[in-house]
């Protein structure tokens, strides 16, 4: 069974998926924790209304890598296998990504290497502002760049004619939990690996 922990500053809406997937059988793993960056962040009601243990570790005035030391601690108690960041507003440190190399995932709501380092609607509003016809979403090992990590799978979404960046975000993020579960899944069965800087799904 894959054990997961999810960092998140937001809603974690995807990670709403995730939990369907593991109560419906369909996926075999846990989420073992939920930390988030942010007291009032979704993310916490929602591994509470799923009684799911949630952690808010308060980031202000703490440095990148004294704050990552602290989220390390709680992830070791729980030995993780997998560290998934979903809407989570922060870059972690060179001694986080090292410690957990090959084991932090994250998903980034457009075809990287288009429109990286932006978050959110920030992104969905650049994708339509460029003229682009389609768009999509990366789920990719974190590394110490900016969603520059080897890309594990992606997910390509047409851009409709009167499109908004909120009914691009939608669409969009039902593209993210669908390569986000079935990443999962391979994960849990030991099929993805990394040779330099590819991926190889086996």
């Amino acid at each position: 069974m894959l054990r997961i922990a999810v960092l998140a500053s937001t809603n974690a809406t995807d990670m709403q998926a995730v939990i369907e997937a593991i109560n419906s059988g369909n996926l075999n793993a846990v989420i073992s924790i939920v930390i988030s960056n942010k007291k009032n962040s979704y993310a916490l009601e929602r591994a509470k209304n799923n009684k799911i243990e949630g952690v808010f570790i308060n980031s202000a005035g703490k440095e990148r890598e004294e704050y990552d030391k602290e989220v390390s601690e709680i992830l070791d108690k729980h030995k993780i296998d997998i560290i998934l960041l979903i809407g989570y507003m922060r870059y972690l440190s060179r001694w986080f990504v090292d410690k957990y190399k090959n084991k932090i995932i994250n998903i980034h709501p457009s075809l990287l290497p288009e429109f990286a380092g932006g978050m959110d609607k920030k992104v969905h509003k650049a994708v339509l502002d460029s003229g682009a016809e389609k768009t999509g979403c990366t789920l990719h090992f974190v590394d110490e760049g900016q969603d520059t990590g080897p890309i594990i799978m992606q997910k390509e979404v047409l851009i409709g004619k009167n499109e908004t960046a909120d009914s691009l975000k939608a669409k969009v993020q039902k593209a993210e939990q669908e390569i986000i579960i079935e990443s999962l899944k391979l994960f849990e069965k030991g099929k993805i690996h990394l040779e330099g800087n590819k991926v190889i799904i086996i």
